[in-house]
């Protein structure tokens, strides 16, 4: 029998990637959902009206999925239930939630999952998402890591939705944890600038520390001692810009709904203007220090591509091929650095023309 597969926010610019990589890449009933009707959803893709807040019509639709992806952003703002009704109707889950508050929620349903028997994976798309099997990689390249530095550039809007501007200044609301020296110690977004050297087309770019899932969780994944993550944009004038609102704008106005609202909707503007020269692509870069026998040795792998929205549906789409083909079946719930192999990591990334350079040097 066909497999279907329901996604959650499935109209939205990584929603519908996602979508569309599943259609190409499974033999799979593909349904999107969105709140108002639509009449734009082509064949083969299937439409279903569905609000969050129905919370009976949305228990019919998983009931009768094989497999549910949520990508109804900002995860900032979501509850469990999605994740909680795929766990009632013993139905696999996926997501590409994008922030550490949505993860410390839902994994207190682990074991619940883990005894309904479902796989759910968390943090699926690109960053996170490839950036955490990228990590993943190069760990199994070391004997012992000590430090995870990771870092992502994205050309203007990156080719998503008004959503994923909301994600980028809820981001710069408060402080956060970051692994440091083997603790828990307080960053501030949007601070500590550093010059990173990014494949072409970007060169040295600067990326600032930010809050993002692989922060928290890649302290519980691996046995290191340092986790950084930082994040920046060209043009440089949108780091600025970013950073000028962190740190010089009155808090209020960043804490608050309209405020969030309002320097989304500016954002998005400004780069609907610019992607027509800095395109909308990403670049990623992971960096692990630690031991090859007695050497210490650094690993660095870096990945890009022209679309971030694309990317992200390409990891999304590939780990659900694999849930999809019985290839990934883990009951319990697991970010997805813990739970997708890397040999499965570089078939599906393989298959979707996605190439990982990496470099091992001795220091």
């Amino acid at each position: 029998m066909t497999k279907k597969v329901l996604i959650i926010g499935g109209c939205g610019r990584i929603g519908s990637s996602v979508a569309r990589d599943i259609a190409n890449h499974t033999d799979a009933e593909v349904i999107v959902t969105g709140r108002q009707p639509r009449q734009d959803i082509k064949q083969p893709l299937q439409f279903l009206a569905l609000d969050l807040e129905d919370l009976e019509r949305l228990r019919a639709a998983i009931a009768t999925s094989n497999l549910v992806i949520h990508c109804a952003g900002p995860f900032h703002y979501r509850d469990g239930r999605v994740l909680k009704t795929c766990i009632e109707q013993g139905v696999n889950y996926i997501d590409v939630s994008d922030h550490r508050s949505f993860y410390q929620k839902v994994i207190n349903y682990r074991d619940e999952a883990k005894a309904a028997g479902i796989t759910a994976i968390l943090n699926t798309g690109v960053f996170p998402g490839i950036s955490n099997s990228m990590v993943r990689q190069g760990i199994e390249q070391l004997d012992a890591a000590e430090t995870i530095h990771l870092s992502y550039v994205v050309a203007g809007s990156g080719g998503a939705g008004i959503t994923v501007m909301r994600t980028t200044f809820l981001g710069l609301q408060q402080p956060f944890e970051a692994w440091i020296d083997g603790k828990w110690q307080k960053k501030l977004p949007y601070t500590q600038r550093e010059i990173i050297e990014f494949p072409k087309p970007y060169g040295k770019t600067g990326v600032y520390w930010f809050d993002v899932p692989e922060t928290y969780t890649f302290a519980e994944s691996f046995p290191v001692k340092n986790v950084i993550t930082k994040f920046g944009s060209v043009p440089d004038l949108y780091n600025h810009l970013t950073w000028i609102t962190a740190h010089v704008f009155p808090s209020a106005w960043v804490k608050s709904k309209k405020g969030v609202e309002f320097f989304s909707h500016v954002g998005y503007k400004m780069t609907s203007v610019t992607d027509r020269f800095s395109g909308i692509g990403v670049a990623m870069r992971a960096e692990i220090s630690g031991k090859k026998g007695d050497r210490n040795v650094k690993y660095c792998s870096t990945m890009v591509h022209e679309n971030t929205a694309i990317a992200a549906g390409y990891g999304t789409g590939g780990v659900a091929q694999l849930v999809l083909a019985g290839k990934l079946h883990q009951p319990g719930i697991f970010p997805v650095e813990q739970v997708l192999p890397t040999n499965l990591f570089e078939e599906t990334m393989a298959s979707r023309g996605i190439e990982i350079h990496r470099q091992l040097n001795v220091e």
